[in-house]
């Protein structure tokens, strides 16, 4: 009778197990990585992972959507940066260089080489921004003394206060309406980072008849990649979040930076009418050297400038932390744009960011800080 009995619930568990994994969404199982829900890899790097994959990882998710068409294929890191620069410019960029704008484009590229030391494209490094970044981390300077610092500058207090409401950093119902509560409520990281934000944002306010969307969303791919590098950098690298931080905003820059060196060029061409392929040709190939000049000038050490090395739309190894930290930031950075904007759904979104060590549960509250919900404060724009 036991027997039996032992043999009918065990039936039962088999069929109700059977049930349950049926009603299970599909996903692949060829690589932990490319679940929907991030999951940590000890040896998982950005650039080595579905996030930033060959052809033959491409081919691989190919056959498993053949397979099963309701699975989720993560992004390649060409392709998020791709849709990222398609929307941005409102138009698809094509596979090559438009024919007849070849010229444009070698142009450009030597056009940029001292762009970064001309005023009319890049700011000398702001003579503020390390008196304040000083002051932000020395334990020995109060509340107050830090408040009168910033508020010497005027327009630095509106664009500060404009970002502490956005929802990255907001943390109550009521707008922060003093530069005080501000530092009060955000504390050392957090009003560090928005000084540096706020200090960089006015460069990116610019407009213009051609690819009008360009300039805000350089400036919200600029501010979420920062926001994202700052915790992989802690998390993972082990190395400075503020450098990586800065290193982003400088990344960012440098893309407005050959963006508008681009459209100096077609200026002095009158007949031609600007494309998008040679944009995103120019932003894939120099914006990172580009950074590098900017840096420079700024008096970057060379440790710190090799971070930006690399840091194209294929590159798939990063040898540096800060390198490491700046591609994860600027992917994770596109994809929150891409999310925010519905160019890209949830899933697809969670499924291409890269595998790391970072804790699963800290992953997913930057993710929901990177793209608030609708209705919410958006971040403060160029």
């Amino acid at each position: 009778m036991l027997v039996l009995l032992a043999a009918v619930l065990i039936a039962a568990a088999i069929v109700i197990g059977a049930v349950f994994w049926s009603r299970l969404p599909r996903r692949r199982h060829t690589d932990p990585g490319n679940s929907a829900t991030p999951v940590s890899a000890a040896s998982a790097v950005p650039g080595q992972t579905g996030a930033q994959a060959g052809g033959g990882e491409a081919a691989e998710a190919e056959q498993a959507e053949a397979e099963d068409p309701n699975a989720i294929r993560p992004l390649t890191g060409h392709e998020i940066f791709t849709k990222l620069c398609e929307y941005a410019l409102g138009r698809g960029r094509g596979t090559e260089l438009a024919a007849g704008h070849e010229g444009i484009a070698e142009a450009a590229a030597a056009a940029l080489l001292d762009a970064a030391t001309q005023q009319r494209y890049t700011p000398r490094r702001p003579n503020m921004l390390p008196r304040l970044l000083s002051a932000a981390n020395d334990e020995n300077v109060s509340r107050r003394e830090l408040t009168s610092i910033i508020a010497k500058d005027p327009s630095l207090v509106g664009n500060l206060l404009k970002i502490a409401n956005s929802s990255f950093y907001r943390i109550t119902p009521e707008p922060v309406e003093s530069v005080d509560r501000a530092v009060a409520l955000l504390g050392t990281d957090g009003i560090r980072s928005l000084i540096t934000a706020a200090v960089m944002q006015p460069i990116f306010r610019f407009g213009g008849a051609d690819f009008p969307r360009f300039p805000e969303v350089a400036w919200e791919h600029t501010f979420r990649s920062a926001s994202a590098a700052v915790p992989y950098t802690f998390f993972v690298e082990k190395a400075d979040p503020f450098t990586a931080e800065l290193l982003s905003l400088v990344m960012g820059l440098a893309g407005i930076v050959v963006f508008r060196v681009a459209m100096d060029q077609y200026a002095g061409s009158p007949r031609m009418v600007p494309h998008a392929s040679v944009i995103a040709w120019l932003l894939d190939n120099h914006c990172a050297p580009t950074a590098r000049r900017i840096g420079a000038s700024w008096e970057l050490s060379e440790k710190t400038l090799a971070s930006l090395d690399d840091q194209t739309w294929t590159a798939t190894e990063h040898p540096t932390a800060l390198g490491r930290s700046l591609y994860y930031g600027r992917l994770v950075g596109a994809l929150a744009v891409l999310r925010t904007n519905r160019v890209i759904n949830e899933d697809t979104a969670l499924a291409s960011i890269p595998r790391s060590e970072m804790p699963q549960g800290q992953v997913m509250r930057m993710w929901m800080r990177l793209t608030p919900q609708p209705g919410k404060a958006q971040p403060a724009k160029p």
